[in-house]
């Protein structure tokens, strides 16, 4: 069983500061010599990178369209292990599901599936006695919702704190910190993704130890690790990458090499999927699209996942040497796994800026944000996927690329035309899929990197 302390840092509704209040409380965590584990619900990248860069290993995504509610509870174990408290940060409002369901999906049920005390995070810039009709809301809309207490932010001054912990004081909720609208504290911008994050910017290193800073003075932690060291005991054992995968890949010599776009710490995949093809036998190698010019020695296969921002492409494109270096791999017959801003670099094109030139296609910048989970078929026969599998996995870019498709699809899905191209031992798409729901793509790719030339 796992008996790790763990709380959940949620918020009314997007906007009330819940990402930069669960960094800051990960660094300040650190900072008193705990080592903390970090968790995002949903399939945000950014979120998690920065939970990550904050509590010192890698952050990690909770999803139960991605992976299943059942795995939820397992993968929080995995990667909780070794940890003194486990944080996460929900998504959107506490009720709210991203998918739709909220009933599945939510924040609040998330929190229920981990037995885990819920810390609100209240934007008052605006607010006063009126804070205590919210806070009731939220903590007896759901009965089994265990409400641990609240963080109030953008307080204007002491009167303003004053008016607001009377008002709580009176419905029985405590009040763990209060920030002032003077202290905010601004990450980096979201287009820029985990970029920040993987190079370990100046500018992410910098906020994440001013957050740290501000809730070490801001927050009563004493109290709040009191409410989260009191949670139940989990049943679910830790989910194992060993044991999803089974029977590791047999190798007629050497373990290929597999690289894997990312930084020194942090990669653009999700953790689990690195875990995965370690376990299925191959050896990883990171490769840093934007500053190193070649792949790593012995490169068999690369995976570029969806953390990569879009912003960044213009760079991409400008890496002439790596850029030809990943299109003599793919056009060798390596396995290439390509989501979205690796899709549009194995383009022609994009913004008529030369790409890789493996897919007869081009890429332009959209006005419009496509974003949202896809329920997905397999159309073609890849080094990921059988003709006719069924993933689950997550869309979020701002371009198109036209056609949509070669000769041989990736995915098509209901009310959707088929997307993404399978070439050779290339497959490319806007999809980003959590292989932690699929580990079988893992074992697939590992064994096609094994004989690929």
């Amino acid at each position: 069983m796992t008996a790790i302390p763990r709380f959940i840092v949620a918020s009314p509704s997007s906007g009330h500061g819940k990402t930069a209040v669960t960094a800051g409380l990960l660094a300040a965590l650190s900072s008193r010599g705990l080592k903390p584990a970090a968790f995002k619900v949903g399939p945000d990248y950014v979120d998690a990178g920065y939970l990550g860069l904050a509590g010192g290993r890698v952050g990690r995504n909770l999803d139960p369209q991605l992976t299943s509610p059942a795995l939820l509870s397992q993968l929080f174990a995995h990667g909780s292990q070794g940890a003194d408290v486990a944080v996460v940060e929900g998504t959107l409002g506490l009720f709210d599901g991203l998918g739709g369901r909220a009933d599945t999906e939510s924040t609040a049920q998330v929190a229920g599936m981990l037995r885990a005390p819920v810390i609100l995070v209240v934007d008052c810039g605006f607010t006063g006695q009126s804070v205590a009709a919210l806070v009731h809301g939220f903590k007896s809309f759901h009965e089994p919702l265990w409400l641990g207490g609240v963080i109030l932010t953008r307080v204007v001054s002491d009167r303003h704190e004053h008016i607001l912990r009377e008002a709580l004081d009176a419905i029985e909720v405590p009040v763990l910190g209060v920030l002032r609208r003077r202290d905010q504290v601004v990450l980096p911008p979201r287009a820029q993704g985990l970029v920040p994050v993987v190079e370990r910017s100046v500018e992410a290193v910098r906020a994440i130890r001013r957050l740290g800073e501000l809730m070490l003075d801001s927050v009563d932690l004493d109290r709040l690790l009191g409410i989260c060291r009191s949670v139940p005991p989990l049943t679910s054992e830790p989910w194992s990458a060993e044991s999803a995968i089974g029977d590791p890949v047999e190798f007629e010599g050497e373990p290929p090499l597999i690289a894997v776009a990312g930084g020194s710490i942090f990669s653009y995949s999700y953790a689990e999927s690195l875990e995965l093809m370690t376990a299925a036998g191959a050896e990883i190698a990171v490769v840093d699209p934007l500053r190193d010019s070649a792949l790593p020695a012995g490169t068999k296969a690369l995976v570029f996942g969806g953390g990569f921002p879009e912003q960044y492409v213009d760079e991409l494109s400008a890496n002439e040497e790596l850029r030809d270096a990943v299109a003599e791999l793919a056009r060798s017959g390596a396995p290439v796994v390509a989501e979205s801003s690796g899709f549009l670099w194995l383009t022609k094109e994009y913004d008529n800026r030369p790409m890789g030139g493996v897919l007869d296609a081009e890429a332009h910048s959209a006005s419009m944000l496509v974003l949202g989970y896809r329920n997905a078929v397999a159309q073609s026969t890849s080094v990921i996927a059988d003709e006719g599998d069924e993933m689950t996995g997550h869309k979020g870019h701002r371009s198109m690329v036209m056609p949509r498709t070669g000769d041989a699809p990736a995915w098509q899905w209901d009310g959707g035309q088929p997307e993404g191209y399978v070439w050779r031992n290339v497959h490319a798409s806007y999809l980003n899929l959590h292989w932690a729901g699929y580990p079988r793509i893992a074992h697939r790719l590992v064994a096609a990197a094994d004989v690929s030339t």
